[in-house]
């Protein structure tokens, strides 16, 4: 059985991430090709402008793409070390209600990993992650690039 299952990766969130666990971040969804988090706008994480604030996206967003990231290193059974290079992000409507952040780019991340144990090499890949509304609107996008490198 896989250690990347839902309720294990929210409980990292409590213990290794207590910022995003208590601004309410979950995450909902983990496959080897996507990752989705959830957060809902609420007092404790909104800005002076009553949406949610930016910087909780920018958490729930990093974490759709840093558990891929983590769950196709493990999958591998090697020692690869990841780290975050370039971030990015962009934003298009206030974020309130429910927010789903998504990243689909697991397929992405599965093929740097291959090519790093191959090679030695690091290997550098942009990954990104998309805020939707409960009515479906895109909120803010965020683009993260990450480095992996065999041990």
């Amino acid at each position: 059985m896989s250690k990347f299952t839902v309720k294990n990766m929210n409980k990292f969130l409590l213990f290794k991430l207590p910022a995003a666990y208590f601004t309410g971040i979950r995450v909902s969804k983990i496959t080897d090709d996507e990752v989705i988090a959830v957060v809902k706008h609420k007092w404790k994480n909104q800005n002076p402008f009553k949406s949610l604030y930016w910087a909780v996206q920018g958490m729930a967003s990093e974490l759709t793409t840093g558990v891929l990231v983590m769950k196709h290193i493990n999958d591998s059974g090697k020692k690869i070390s990841m780290l975050v290079t370039h971030q990015t992000g962009d934003f298009y409507k206030k974020a309130t209600g429910k927010i789903t952040f998504s990243c689909k780019d697991g397929n992405h991340i599965k093929e740097a990993i291959e090519k790093t144990i191959a090679t030695k090499e690091g290997q550098v890949i942009s990954m990104t992650s998309k805020g939707v509304n409960e009515q479906g609107v895109e909120v803010s996008s965020f683009t993260y690039q990450w480095s992996v490198k065999a041990k």
